[in-house]
């Protein structure tokens, strides 16, 4: 439970920090800045996601004591790659290459990717072992340095360069602040395997590959937007863009962080079938979780946008974040609900091609939609792309795997939302300020959970029996075992 919490106060900071950069920055500065911060997610996954994916599936409490190869092949792994990533960022620096950006961004991209694939390396190995007290350490301390020091470079020198390497600094702060918990001893006596690291490789690449497709889709848009329309507009897009991912992202990710593990020990101690049914269950919570916070993102965007965009981004983020928002919606179900269905079940081929289904559509999307003078159909090209990548998997899985959530959870979830729209909807007209919104959200978030507890969605009455809190403490881990 403290881990999940620990997870979403670094999802929900980060999107503190997006805002605050995005605010000093100004739309321009801010485009530069996203623009390689989307080349760097791309390198990071290209490089380094896929020793994340295998100390997440591979690495435990137990295989640290009795397979102590497995992290000194992680270890050795991620060294050589970072030592040449790093010998690469020097050559794209020196090298005056013609890019989307200047050289010294571009490099200034692989050094982030190095830096941020170490930090979300380490919360992997961490997360695997279930080590709560370094995990929140970590957390705790990256976010702090980025406040200081990523922010403070935008307030203080207003560029893109400088608040990228606050980014690196304070991530590498926070590794320091954690390596206590990040060494593991049976390691050093270990040898790396060859064999295990192309076993890890040949788990992770699909994945990655599905990722980099998906990630590929704002990056391509960023600098289509970037070229046509300059980097102003490019950065009102990816703000919206960047502030909705992160608050998905937040809550996806808080499940998943003890969702998957659970899956992935159920295999372990169960068998496939355990896990599967593990799967589904996990798959009704993340559609029951996602829909109405995307949803409820919508209903409340008006006073959200009054009191924590810039001033300088009001209006277009409200237009492209209405656009965005089903792309939100079907990435974290992606993300956070049949990417682990595949990967549960070991068959990673359909993520390449509802990626790729993706990509295309985004592309057919941008050659054939309208333009109205901003960057609105790159905004739609994003939702319809993710939307049709959501069907595609769907449609897969349907076919391949016996994985599916209750259809009574599904159901339940579309109906006790549309309870919470057609009761917040009328507040959406009034004076957008703190109060509308705190209103919004406490009329929202009511009727949704009494609806959701009256149809007792994902077992939500059994979760929250008072005998079963008294009797257990950590409830909520218990009961998704």
């Amino acid at each position: 439970m403290w881990m999940m919490l620990v997870f979403a106060m670094n999802s929900l900071l980060n999107f503190v920090v997006s805002l605050l950069v995005a605010k000093f920055l100004g739309p321009a500065e801010f485009g530069r800045f996203t623009v390689a911060l989307s080349a760097s997610v791309i390198i990071q996954l290209l490089l380094f996601d896929w020793l994340r994916f295998a100390a997440t599936r591979f690495y435990s409490q137990r295989d640290q004591i009795e397979k102590p190869q497995v992290r000194a092949t992680l270890d050795r792994a991620f060294l050589w790659i970072a030592l040449g990533a790093s010998v690469i960022a020097v050559a794209v620096y020196f090298a005056d290459l013609e890019l989307p950006l200047s050289s010294d961004l571009a490099a200034l991209a692989i050094a982030v990717s190095i830096s941020n694939g170490l930090f979300d390396f380490a919360c992997a190995l961490l997360r695997s072992r279930f080590l709560d007290k370094p995990y929140g350490v970590i957390v705790i301390a990256k976010n702090s340095l980025a406040l200081l020091l990523t922010v403070g470079g935008a307030l203080v020198f207003g560029s893109a360069r400088v608040t990228i390497l606050g980014m690196i600094i304070s991530v590498t702060g926070s590794l320091v602040a954690a390596s206590s918990g990040l060494i593991d001893p049976n390691a050093r006596n270990a040898r790396p395997e060859r064999a295990l690291a192309m076993q890890f490789l040949g788990y992770g690449l699909p994945i990655i590959g599905a990722n980099i497709l998906y990630q590929s889709i704002p990056l391509l848009n960023r600098i289509l937007v970037s070229q046509t329309l300059g980097f102003a507009e490019a950065g009102q897009l990816s703000l919206a863009y960047e502030v909705g991912i992160r608050i998905v992202g937040a809550i996806g990710s808080a499940l998943d962080v003890i969702l998957f593990q659970i899956a992935v020990r159920a295999e372990k101690t169960i068998g496939p079938e355990g896990a599967r049914a593990q799967v589904s269950r996990n798959m009704g919570v993340v559609v029951a979780i996602v829909t109405p916070a995307v949803l409820g993102c919508w209903l409340i965007l008006p006073s959200f946008q009054t009191l924590f965009v810039p001033r300088n981004f009001q209006g277009p983020f409200a237009h492209y974040f209405t656009l965005m928002a089903p792309a939100l919606a079907a990435f974290a179900l992606i993300n956070y609900g049949l990417n682990p269905a595949y990967q549960i079940s070991h068959r990673l081929a359909p993520l390449i091609i509802g990626a790729l289904s993706a990509v295309l559509v985004n592309l057919l999307t941008i050659d054939f939609a309208p333009s109205h003078g901003d960057a609105a159909k790159f905004a739609l090209a994003q939702s319809f792309s993710s939307l049709f990548g959501m069907l595609a998997l769907l449609s897969m899985l349907f076919l391949l795997e016996p994985m599916w959530p209750r259809a009574r959870d599904i159901l339940g979830t579309l109906f006790a939302s549309a309870l919470m729209l057609v009761a917040v909807l009328p507040l959406r007209g009034m004076t957008p300020g703190l109060f509308v919104m705190t209103a919004q959200m406490a009329l929202g978030a009511s009727v949704y959970l009494a609806t959701a507890l009256t149809l007792d969605l994902v077992g939500l009455r059994t979760l929250l029996h008072p005998r079963l809190i008294e009797q257990n403490p950590k409830k909520l881990i218990d009961f998704f075992d």
